[in-house]
């Protein structure tokens, strides 16, 4: 049966309750931090020798839609028919408010440290970080960074990425200035200052504190989020029927790249799945 996700500021009190629980249930069993794990584990940039699928490639956005999947699928193993909402970041851009409310995500983090005090994800409400890259145990937020304000990406700068007519281009990493994928992912070619980040990393980046690197998922913002990037890819292939995932081969030899990005029909680690077997999700869930 086909369930739907919906935009965070719709939920019920209800469901947003239903969504905290599942997360917190996850989070007691251990469950969890085998999904911050995982991401650390991947998260794997263009400098590195080793085989990057979670970000910087064409994989970004396929491997994201099944680990959201897996989480999902989690969350639904404790509460049925729970599903994980979507933060639109172009239209909910207020530090207060959905989705930073005490009975969902909590608010902004305190103190000189950034510490979240409020809401279920405080640690003094039983949410320890224990899988991070650095000794920190507590959820850290700097949402808009007040000491030197930084805006989430608008409806403008997301237009960009949408108005992109193939999918990726060589050399399919974080330098590549066209393609929807890292239109979508924001890496850019600008060395310093806050123009370095579009749409999904700077949206990482205006959360701030855990969201920074690849821990991030310790911040349930993350699926959030991340259900957003997902629906902007539905709505991008929509719009372009023949915007089918590149590169339909692997590169060639010589190529830099040959080994390192997964093609249309090749198997993603670490599930055996290929990005054309994610390209479609009718079957499993809509966006409301």
């Amino acid at each position: 049966m086909v369930y739907t996700r919906k935009n965070v500021t719709k939920l019920s009190s209800a469901e947003r309750k239903r969504f905290v629980n599942a997360v917190l249930a996850l989070k007691r069993k251990g469950r969890y931090d085998e999904f911050v794990r995982v991401h650390i584990d991947y998260y794997v940039a263009d400098g590195d020798t080793n085989r990057r699928v979670a970000h910087m490639a064409p994989s970004f956005l396929p491997w994201h839609r099944r680990f959201l999947l897996e989480f999902e699928r989690a969350l639904q193993r404790e509460a049925p028919g729970v599903t994980v909402p979507y933060w639109d970041w172009t239209a909910a851009r207020s530090p207060v408010g959905s989705p930073w409310t005490d009975d969902l995500l909590g608010g902004t983090g305190r103190g000189t440290e950034r510490r979240v005090a409020t809401g279920p994800f405080a640690r003094a409400n039983g949410w320890i970080v224990r899988e991070n890259i650095t000794d920190d145990d507590f959820l850290v937020r700097d949402l808009g960074r007040p000491s030197n304000p930084f805006a989430l990406p608008s409806k403008d700068e997301l237009a960009l990425a949408m108005r992109e007519s193939v999918y990726d281009v060589e050399p399919w990493n974080s330098t590549v200035s066209s393609g929807f994928r890292n239109g979508l992912e924001g890496w850019t070619g600008v060395r310093t200052g806050d123009g370095r980040w579009r749409n999904h990393n700077r949206v990482h980046r205006w959360v701030g504190g855990t969201m920074l690197g690849g821990a991030s998922v310790n911040d349930p913002v993350f699926w959030l989020h991340h259900s957003f990037v997902d629906l902007l890819w539905s709505r991008w292939r929509k719009a372009h029927p023949d915007g089918a995932y590149e590169p339909a081969e692997p590169p060639g030899f010589g190529s830099l790249e040959r080994g390192r990005i997964v093609a249309r029909n090749e198997r993603m680690p670490p599930w055996d799945v290929t990005p054309a077997s994610l390209e479609q999700h009718g079957g499993i869930y809509r966006y409301a």
